[in-house]
């Protein structure tokens, strides 16, 4: 597999420039890190390919999370109310078991509750519930997952 070449390499990079990132977790080569030292990664996780994680503010990813291709976690945006639109910083919080599928958009200041899972090209701009699917633009609840 591409990604997991060098895990253990890249992962030791990424702690030595601060990052929390537990063993047994990958992060792929294509993955863009803005500030390694805001990144909290729980063990089994994954960061996929072409991921780009803007973290300004802190960004905490819990244990058995995938974080799919393509997926934007963003942690600031600009305070449209202010004539001088300040820098407006918020940390994201992605508990365990999340799964954030494709090309999704997370937005400042989102929880994602355990066992929940955003839909591909997902935009979600409030908190989700524990255990539920979301999807669509802005994210709705689609259903609770139900585990077998």
């Amino acid at each position: 597999m591409p990604g997991v070449a060098f895990r253990g390499f890249r992962n030791q990079m990424l702690r030595i420039f601060g990052a929390q990132i537990a063993k047994k977790s990958l992060v792929y080569s294509s993955a863009k890190i803005y500030a390694p030292w805001n990144l909290a990664l729980g063990k089994y996780s994954v960061i996929g390919p072409n991921v780009n994680i803007y973290n300004k503010g802190f960004i905490y990813i819990g244990s058995n999370v995938v974080v799919s291709q393509g997926v934007f976690l963003c942690t600031a945006s600009h305070d449209i109310t202010s004539e001088l639109m300040e820098l407006v910083v918020k940390p994201i919080i992605v508990e365990d078991r999340v799964w954030v599928a494709a090309e999704a958009y997370i937005a400042p200041g989102i929880k994602l509750s355990k066992g929940s899972v955003i839909g591909a090209k997902a935009c979600v701009f409030r908190d989700v519930e524990e255990y539920s699917v979301v999807g669509g633009n802005p994210a709705r609840e689609i259903k609770k997952r139900i585990m077998n």
